[in-house]
């Protein structure tokens, strides 16, 4: 299949997004009716940016209000589509995209819709081009592809084919088995987009909510099957109307754009093991195994700071790099890598966005196999300066510029600490912590659709529904993203993406004041956390004070006794409980600019505290953000 964007999916005036369509790899376009008629220019200018760039006009569209027009308005439809082919061909595409009509006037009958597509038909086939008709989902009469395949096989014209969407089928719930009868030849072009089901009019959602395919919740597996049972090996275009990409970047957009159709594809070949059209040949997805390490660019001064808060913590230096300003602290399953060096990535990234973490290791099955996949999708690689007898670590780029490393255990990557790393022999004293058990991104909201399409298709995931989360400075949008067999020892992977389109609240403060986006707090597990929150406390770690009145509250709610509760309150300790188990969990007060670790305890407990959030929220809100340079202070 060949990919295609509309022009309605990205920002700007219609020659950027063009140059974002063009560099994100596409080679066709459907040019949007609205920024053909803002071009300050003629459609053969239009089609001359379009050669240059080497893109493909698939379509201008819509076409509007066409069918079941009364005896007096129908020969002006007829007059508006002659036009509509000088416009077309102007443009140098053949493909006339007719959507159903919406207009109150509009009249029904399949046999009259039809013969109105079968003079159409005829007019586009004297000019040698084509006709596409489209089932809206809040079309006037014609609201289901299923109609319209009718009225275009009761027509009868070579010329007239269907076209299928992914939103307005799967919006309305409609049976797909119809669309694996239906002939590829009289598939026109088939329209993908996504979405988070929301209990909306389908012309609302549509309009505001649509996303890429892999960020919406639709089923667009089924849809997919269906379509490659026809065999069709047409264009495969994204049209997507959504809020979030009309304020962001339109290279970004556009490159998401392609990755998402490249793993629609992949997805697709995989689940019916068989090749399709289009399918970009690709390892497979396999889960994250573990957070590795954890990598945090410093600067020299605020080293100290630092080193003081992880031996608070009951981390040791477990090892010095061979040749760079890099030491590697371990607690557990817990690896920490702080990167002063002159030079390098972690530099310049120090340099850009503080002391802050600049990478993330993950563990998985075959790391040479996650870079191809990565490559595959478009993601960006990383090649790192490497000195004599070390590793070279394949890595990508991620969050805010930061590095997602690869390693795996059946290579010699597996051995990268004693490979770069000299052993201190240094005792690492402990505070109980075992791993690593989520990492918290805070991002642009309008990113988030972005980073939840890198994840979800680099590896194996499941993702939760988004969930609004209450700071006093506003609205936070947080969604999960997990990876592998999380356990609770902290290991797979658990991410929190949190976005929010207030500037008041902790996480844009984060993001728009100092660092830009990135990880902006770490949670360690512990099988006792009321022991590991006392030896902190023990070595001078400021935790964040929990208002009684929630302890009072908890106690009202809750079947904990008297004692469970006073020993809660005592360590500020926080608790939630699922249909599976309970959750403690504590958070030290905000360090550098916002930056924060949580220690958690799982009793077979599934989820993140949600309930929660919002008091930690104000919590942290009732206490004065620090500065960028607190780690120098510690």
């Amino acid at each position: 299949m060949i990919p295609s964007i509309a022009t309605v999916c990205v920002s700007g005036t219609l020659v950027e997004k063009l140059e974002a369509i063009a560099t994100a790899g596409f080679p066709a376009v459907e040019i949007f009716e609205n920024d053909l008629i803002a071009f300050p220019g003629s459609p053969a200018e239009v089609r001359r940016i379009c050669g240059d760039l080497g893109l493909s006009i698939v379509t201008c569209q819509p076409f509007r209000d066409f069918e079941g027009m009364p005896e007096g308005r129908r020969q002006r439809t007829f007059d508006r589509a002659e036009r509509k082919f000088d416009l077309l061909q102007e443009l140098g595409s053949e493909l006339l995209f007719v959507c159903s009509n919406v207009s109150p006037e509009a009249q029904s009958g399949i046999d009259r819709l039809a013969a109105d597509f079968v003079e159409l038909g005829e007019r586009a086939g004297r000019r040698g081009l084509r006709v596409g008709y489209e089932a809206l989902a809040w079309g006037r009469h014609i609201y289901d592809y299923r109609d319209a395949w009718e009225i275009v096989r009761r027509a009868g014209r070579p010329e007239v084919g269907v076209v299928l969407d992914s939103f307005h089928i799967l919006a309305r719930k409609l049976d797909l088995a119809t669309i694996a009868t239906i002939p590829r030849d009289k598939i026109a072009m088939v329209q993908m987009a996504d979405a988070p089901l929301l209990q909306l009019d389908p012309l609302s959602w549509s309009r505001h909510w649509r996303c890429l395919p892999g960020q919406g919740d639709l089923d667009l597996a089924g849809f997919m099957d269906a379509l490659v049972a026809t065999g069709y090996d047409g264009v495969l275009s994204l049209e997507i109307f959504n809020d979030r990409f009309r304020a962001g970047s339109a290279r970004s957009v556009a490159l998401d754009g392609h990755r998402s159709l490249i793993w629609v594809l992949d997805e697709t070949a995989r689940r019916l093991g068989r090749p399709v059209p289009g399918a970009v040949p690709m390892p497979v997805p396999r889960p994250v195994e573990a957070v590795e390490f954890i990598e945090f660019a410093i600067a020299e001064a605020e080293r100290p700071g630092l080193e003081k808060l992880l031996r608070a913590f009951g981390f040791g230096r477990a090892g010095r790099h061979r040749s760079k300003d890099v030491d590697l602290w371990s607690q557990g399953d817990i690896r920490l890598v702080l990167n002063s060096d002159a030079e390098g990535f972690a530099h310049s990234y120090q340099i850009t966005h503080g002391t802050s973490v600049c990478a993330l290791a993950l563990r998985v099955p075959d790391a040479r196999e996650a870079i191809e996949r990565a490559r595959a999708l478009l993601d960006l690689p990383h090649a790192g300066a490497v000195g004599p007898g070390e590793l070279d670590i394949p890595a990508v780029r991620g969050v805010g510029g930061s590095l997602v490393y690869f390693l795996d255990r059946a290579s010699a990557l597996g051995r990268w600490a004693e490979v770069d790393f000299e052993p201190t022999g240094e005792v690492v004293p402990g505070a109980g912590l075992l791993g690593v058990d989520h990492v918290s991104q805070s991002m642009q909201y309008e990113e988030m659709l972005t980073w939840l399409l890198f994840y979800s298709s680099l590896f194996e995931t499941r993702k939760s529904p988004t969930q609004a989360v209450i700071d006093p400075g506003g609205v936070v949008q947080s969604q999960v993203v997990e990876s592998g067999p999380v356990d609770g020892a902290g290991h797979g992977l658990r991410l929190i993406l949190n976005g929010s389109q207030s500037h008041r609240t902790l996480s844009a403060r984060f993001v728009n004041e100092l660092f830009g986006s990135g990880v902006q707090h770490i949670a360690f597990v512990t099988h006792d956390i009321a022991a590991t929150i006392g030896r902190l406390v023990a070595s001078g770690v400021a935790m964040l004070p929990i208002p009684e009145n929630y302890y009072d509250d908890l106690e009202a709610r809750s079947d904990l006794s008297a004692a469970d509760i006073d020993a809660l309150k005592a360590l500020n300790i926080l608790y939630d409980r699922d249909a599976g188990g309970e959750f403690r969990h504590a958070y030290t007060a905000t360090l550098n600019g916002g930056f924060f670790f949580e220690i958690v305890q799982r009793d077979n407990y599934a989820g993140y505290g949600a309930a929660n959030a919002a008091i930690r929220l104000t919590a942290q809100a009732n206490l004065q953000m620090p500065a960028a340079s607190a780690f120098a202070g510690q």
